[in-house]
């Protein structure tokens, strides 16, 4: 039985994912710090993935290792994160750098290493980090998100070089996609995000991807005998 877990799932592209899942008859473990209306299929915790503290006292409970004790199979998608600070370097908030780098890099390479020593029965063990065009390109008054973002794509390719048996893990940058953080990017000012009307048109444009269609691409992709060939992805390029 193949078992799935998505961190951030209670909305947004994380809502989505868990929908494609399920669609697919898999069991889903949702991890955020609210939930979803309770479906057959569907197991929640709530967890504030920004806390280390909290997630690490999770991680030493039992839950994750009850959830996979009968998985032949586990594919972890690593959803949750955040864009904020969006802000020139001297202008960030100290708390929000914090909590971005909290949420977008310490609790993705926590969850990870987790899964991995809960699941040596797994035949199969697929990992999928959400990241970011902003990984691979970078943007004036987003430099915690790139940097975070990055780090994910160098995490994965580092594990990759492990060579380990029966792992395939990819940081997959998903698109643009018209979720509740474009919405902060469109909120910013341009002395904030320089780049803002170029997101602003975007949306005028109806030019996103919606969360549904960029799920079922995200999942097809997890689903695929090819994933992991290539460690670094991007859905709009196939």
């Amino acid at each position: 039985m193949i078992k799935a877990i998505v961190s951030g799932h209670s909305r947004g592209l994380g809502a989505a994912i868990v929908e494609a899942l399920l669609a697919r008859q898999l069991p889903v473990l949702g991890l955020a710090r609210s939930a979803l209306p309770a479906r057959a299929g569907l197991s929640q915790c709530a967890l504030d993935l920004a806390d280390p503290a909290a997630l690490t006292a999770w991680l030493a409970g039992p839950t994750l290792h009850d959830w996979l004790a009968d998985a032949s199979a586990v594919w972890l998608v690593n959803n949750a994160g955040q864009v904020q600070p969006i802000a020139a370097l001297g202008e960030q908030d100290p708390q929000a750098i914090v909590q971005a780098i909290n949420l977008n890099v310490t609790a993705p390479l926590l969850l990870s290493n987790a899964v991995l020593a809960a699941s040596p029965h797994c035949v199969e063990r697929r990992l999928l980090h959400v990241s970011s065009g902003a990984a691979r390109h970078a943007y004036p008054g987003w430099s915690v998100y790139c940097a975070s973002k990055a780090a994910l794509d160098h995490h994965a390719q580092a594990v990759a070089a492990e060579r380990h048996t029966g792992v395939r893990l990819v940081s997959l940058a998903p698109g643009v996609i018209d979720t509740e953080m474009q919405a902060d990017i469109r909120a910013a000012s341009l002395a904030q995000f320089p780049l803002r009307e170029r997101f602003d048109a975007l949306k005028a444009n109806g030019q996103l991807t919606s969360p549904q269609t960029c799920a079922e691409h995200l999942v097809a992709a997890l689903a695929h005998p090819a994933f992991g060939e290539v460690v670094l992805t991007d859905l709009r390029h196939g």
